[in-house]
């Protein structure tokens, strides 16, 4: 089982490949607020709800100064056809490896219909302009998860 991270802990540094084709690296960045969101996988329908909640809210989320990145451990064409369905505008980047979901607290057991299994902890964690945590949350619920993250940093939905 992964460690989760706490708030003032360092966010783990990762380099992933994404559906548009580029990457994204974490320490790229530095100087602008980060939301951090792990998904169990694409195309299912907790976590395009989760991932159009998000789409939805881009414009406040990036009004208040936050870039978003979905991580998933789902192979980049995968998250390609996913990008385009849903319209998702914000990286989406795949982590095959595990070793960033793992390095976030993000991959371990977890309760599923009853059964424990090991796989994808939906959580979210959102990195301050210096590389740090400033909030960190496992175990999120797909649907509200977002408007309830924007309540938690005090972004207002409207702007």
């Amino acid at each position: 089982m992964s460690t989760r991270l706490a708030v003032g802990d360092d966010a783990p540094d990762f380099t992933l490949p994404t559906a548009d084709g580029g990457s994204v690296t974490l320490s790229d960045l530095r100087g602008s607020s980060a939301i951090v969101y792990f998904y169990p996988a694409a195309s299912t329908p907790g976590c395009t709800k989760e991932a159009c909640d998000f789409r939805d809210s881009l414009a406040s989320l990036q009004g208040a100064g936050y870039k978003v990145v979905g991580i998933s451990p789902d192979a980049l064409p995968k998250l390609v056809k996913f990008a385009e369905e849903e319209s998702l505008t914000f990286p989406l980047a795949s982590d095959e490896s595990k070793e960033t979901l793992e390095a976030y607290g993000a991959w371990g057991e977890k309760k599923l219909y009853g059964k424990t299994v090991t796989g994808v902890i939906r959580s979210t964690v959102v990195v301050d302009p210096d590389g740090k945590v400033a909030l960190a949350q496992y175990n999120v619920k797909a649907t509200g998860h977002v408007a309830k993250l924007r309540r938690d940093l005090g972004i207002d939905p409207k702007k």
